[in-house]
């Protein structure tokens, strides 16, 4: 699908199907047919392919040709089934116009288009609208950021604060997979930020000097700061993500020792009267207590004591 922008009244509006590309200040490429491609093409723009984003190399994901800079980052987006995953997201940087290509869909490319007339930045020109699309991505990622943040504490509550009944093994077990999909969120932004963070570093290199005329230089730097910022926040959610790990799965370890330790008291408690009880069902012709009238309620006055026995020991020993 090709979406193009033409900045028009103080904001971006969406040029009507057929009308020419040249008039567009943005161009997005979302799984665009072959015949879109061709549409961009005409521009000068080399539309890579998503094999060509995918390739890790620096040279590959961040390169100049024919007055265009390349920029490939890894976003977290919806693919077609509505799934989270990470994929690459090119962004093509010229004065002239702005070409982004990606095969999925990440929240800020649906939610800047409406805001970006509002932005500080403005979007008139093809740098501000990059700039401020980038913005949009690093707010974005602050909020995964915050959600993991509010995920940890809800964990923390759980494993640190049992309720009435104590710990029980199903919410443990709960905690323990949602510090899982934590841990699959703060993956997906550490990802993301060490890609939006060279690409950042790239542009400010060879485009500073451009964008520090338009009075845009104070902005990248400070979108860099931002980065840093977030990246020594992601930190410390991963240790306290270690931490919850190992607390959690302390709190298994305990709450399933602690039902080994009641059968194993509880068999206890049981053997001196099962003892006395396989005592008197041997099968011997002489036992001299078999005729005696209360042999019965004796032998079961022995099971009993010896299990209140068994049990009295254990306390005094703190064993229970």
């Amino acid at each position: 699908m090709l979406t193009a922008y033409h900045f028009d009244n103080k904001r971006l509006e969406i040029l009507p199907e057929g009308a020419p590309l040249e008039h567009a200040e943005w161009i997005d490429l979302l799984r665009a047919t072959p015949e879109e491609v061709e549409a961009v093409r005409a521009l000068g723009v080399d539309v890579p392919t998503l094999a060509d984003m995918e390739e890790i190399e620096v040279s590959n994901r961040l390169y100049h040709e024919e007055d265009m800079d390349y920029l490939t980052v890894v976003l977290p987006g919806q693919d077609v089934a509505g799934e989270q995953v990470m994929s690459p997201v090119c962004f093509a940087v010229a004065q002239a116009r702005l070409v982004t290509v990606r095969h999925h869909s990440p929240r800020p490319f649906e939610t800047y288009p409406t805001r970006a007339g509002k932005s500080s930045l403005g979007c008139s020109t093809p740098d501000r609208i990059f700039l401020g699309l980038i913005e949009e991505v690093i707010g974005r990622l602050a909020d995964h950021l915050e959600i993991a943040g509010v995920g940890l504490d809800k964990v923390s509550r759980q494993t640190y604060h049992p309720g009435p009944k104590g710990y029980q093994q199903s919410d443990l077990e709960n905690a323990l997979s949602n510090l899982g999909a934590e841990g699959e969120r703060l993956g997906r932004v550490r990802l993301a930020l060490l890609t939006l963070g060279r690409a950042l570093n790239y542009v400010d290199q060879l485009l500073g000097h451009r964008l520090s005329s338009e009075g845009l230089g104070l902005v990248l730097k400070g979108e860099l700061r931002d980065i840093e910022a977030l990246e020594v926040h992601a930190d410390f959610l991963s240790s306290r993500l270690g931490l919850m790990s190992d607390a959690t799965m302390g709190r298994i370890n305990l709450a399933q020792n602690t039902t080994v330790r009641i059968v194993s008291v509880v068999a206890v408690l049981f053997s001196p009267p099962t003892l006395i009880a396989s005592i008197y069902g041997m099968n011997f012709v002489h036992m001299p207590e078999l005729p005696l009238v209360l042999g019965y309620p004796l032998a079961l006055l022995g099971m009993l004591g010896s299990a209140v026995l068994t049990y009295a020991v254990f306390r005094w020993k703190g064993w229970l």
